[in-house]
């Protein structure tokens, strides 16, 4: 059986809305020019419809590096059910909003939380170092990590689960914004991809879902 479409699986409406809050978060970006680096890469609209679609394989390994400074893979997971939530820590809004409700789900499943492994990719490698990483996650869930690497594995891994991210243009300061889209994304303890969570999934939802992926 397919992965999925959303994992609560509630159908055309919910493709509905999520295509519309996607796409809504996602507006600025569309119209804002990339780096030329990224300009092969695919558009924002075709990375958010392979997935909501589920038009071809969704996920895979990926070899970054954590916030204190250590290698870790997926294999690192294996035997958790992993949450992944693609961000940066100059996020203004939309991720910490997110990292918040990973972080209270974590914490309604008391105990049953300790077979879940919540993961921060950051979008913006070139300032998420690790030690900007190690200070951003002591806002969040404990057991938060939060991983960074070079930017063509950051591009890599975001590319195998359909992320759209893309720095705009700076402002006359040198600062900048990622515009990305916002899902969260679940992967079983297999390592395999299980379905995505859209932008705005309430604590208590995501911990429904995470418990349907736990053995009763």
């Amino acid at each position: 059986m397919r992965a999925a479409r959303t994992i609560d699986e509630t159908g055309s409406r919910c493709f509905r809305v999520c295509t519309a809050l996607t796409l809504t978060c996602m507006l600025i970006g569309t119209l804002v020019p990339g780096r030329a680096e990224e300009a092969s890469n695919p558009s924002a609209t075709a990375l958010i419809e392979a997935l909501l679609e589920n038009r071809e394989p969704i996920g895979g390994p990926f070899d970054l590096i954590d916030q204190a400074g250590r290698r870790r893979t997926d294999a690192d997971f294996r035997d958790k059910v992993v949450l992944i939530y693609f961000g940066y820590t100059h996020c203004p809004d939309a991720c910490p909003t997110e990292l918040q409700a990973l972080s209270l789900a974590l914490d309604m499943l008391g105990t049953e939380g300790n077979a879940v492994q919540p993961i921060l990719i950051t979008v913006d490698p070139e300032r998420d170092t690790p030690s900007q990483l190690a200070e951003y996650v002591t806002s969040f869930h404990p057991r938060l990590v939060a991983l960074t690497g070079p930017h063509s594995a950051i591009r890599k891994v975001a590319l195998a689960y359909k992320v759209y991210f893309a720095r705009t243009s700076p402002a006359q300061n040198g600062d900048y914004a990622v515009d990305h889209t916002g899902f969260i994304y679940l992967v079983g303890k297999d390592g395999h991809y299980r379905g995505f969570l859209p932008p705005g999934t309430p604590p208590e939802q995501i911990v429904g879902i995470v418990k349907s992926q736990l053995p009763e």
